[in-house]
Formats: structure tokens, sequence, C-alpha cells
């Protein structure tokens, strides 16, 4: 796929799935804009990337934040052709009678607000142009409960939601709106996960993961038209159809 002259935001850039994606996307042609907190991080994979990457600094949990980083890409390029939602956390990994109050709303407040705030920021841009792609990335824990993960998939629900209700009031007007999830992925959240000790996803070994680059892959998939069949719908990476439309087995 032809992404030149494709302006790209991505949320949680600095590593893993966020990471991979502004590689394959830049890879492909594309200008990507790396939001995330870690600006260390960041400036080293703009400086990988090269010029048609843009480091910005951002706390995904704070509109203002997330704004003036779009202010900043629409600036700098004039258009957001895709938004990435894909920052997020897992911590606290607890359970419900021990976790703290003030770390499991924090965690809401970055896994379904960081995702509301990027769709806030872009919808203007995106509906000016009368096209754009939002993708959030999900999880399975969207679907079911785990045990000490009353937040994660508490916040995983929400943003299910939340883009669910992007594509009912903008698919209309040129919007193409997914969610995927990637079943579990070698990252630096299963290595948290690993630590807890909770659930039986922290008794996976490393093998049984899949690499970062199938779903930054998989993104870049759900941009084309070949995936418009999939509009309003939420991907499963566990499904062997999938990988092999996206070409990975």
């Amino acid at each position: 796929m032809d992404f030149n002259n494709k302006y790209v935001a991505i949320t949680g850039a600095s590593r893993g799935i966020g990471a991979a994606a502004a590689r394959v996307f830049a890879d492909a042609g594309a200008h990507v804009a790396l939001l995330a907190r870690d600006g260390d991080a960041l400036l080293a994979l703009a400086e990988e990337i090269g010029e048609n990457a843009i480091p910005l600094p951002c706390d995904v949990a704070d509109y203002a934040s997330v704004q003036r980083a779009i202010d900043h890409v629409c600036e700098a390029w004039g258009n957001i052709d895709v938004l990435i939602n894909n920052a997020g956390m897992i911590e606290p990994i607890s359970r419900l009678e021990d976790v703290d109050p003030a770390a499991w709303t924090r965690l809401v407040d970055v896994n379904i607000g960081g995702v509301f705030n990027g769709m806030r920021a872009v919808l203007p841009v995106m509906k000016k142009a009368g096209n754009g792609t939002v993708i959030t990335v999900s999880s399975g824990a969207a679907h079911r409960p785990l045990e000490g993960w009353s937040a994660y998939c508490t916040s995983k629900a929400g943003a299910a939601m939340l883009t669910s209700a992007l594509d009912l009031e903008e698919r209309a007007n040129g919007l193409r709106v997914m969610g995927l999830s990637p079943g579990t992925v070698a990252t630096q959240m299963q290595r948290e996960i690993k630590a807890s000790g909770i659930n039986p996803v922290s008794a996976l070994d490393w093998d049984d993961h899949i690499p970062a680059d199938w779903p930054a892959r998989t993104l870049l998939w759900m941009c084309s038209p070949d995936a418009d069949e999939f509009i309003g719908e939420e991907i499963s990476l566990r499904e062997e159809s999938i990988r092999r439309r996206v070409g990975l087995i």
C-alpha cells in the first residue's frame, strides 16, 4: 500500500504496538506524528524513522495536551488522514478489594479518556476533509472479565463502545471507524502481566505472544479499501482468516 502524502497520528507511540505501527506506516510512505508521554523515547524513534516523523510528547488523558499535539500536526502537514488510538496501560493489576482508587481512575482516564480525546481532537479536521480513518486498539478483555483486571477490562469495554458510537455518528460523514483486538502481544505490558502472577494470562509463555509488528501491519491493512467490509466492527487478530488477509501467514 502506498501511503505517500498520508498523515498518521499514533498515540502510545513510544513503545510496543505504537512504535511498531509508526515504523510500518513510515515504511509505507506515511508521515507519522508520534504521541506519548515519554519524550526521550519519541525523539529516538523519530530520529530512527527520519524526516517524516514528528515527536509530540503529550498526556492522552489531558484533552488540552492532545489538542495541542493535533494542532501542531495540522500546522505542519495540513491534515490528518489516520488516527490510531493505541495508548493504554494495564496497571493497576489488583483485586477490587485491594486496588488503589486513584490508580484505578488514572487507568480509566488514559484508556477511555485518551481514546475520546484523540477522537474529539481530530473530528473537525477529518470532517472538513470529508474522510479519515480512526482505529482503536482494543482487547479481548473488552468482552470478558479477568481477575485483577477490573480497571483494564472496564476501560477496554468502554473504549470499544466509544468506537462504536463514533462509527454510528460519523460514518455518513466519510469516517472509517474500526477496532482491532490483537490478542496477546510481546510487549512491555505482557512483562507487567507476567510479573503480577494473577489470572491465566500471566501464566502464558513469552513464545505464546505474537510480535508487535503483526498488529502494526494489520493496522496498515485496515486503512486500505480491502478492509472496508469491517467498517464499524472490531477485528480480531486471533482469527486465521484475518491473519491471511493481512498476509501474516
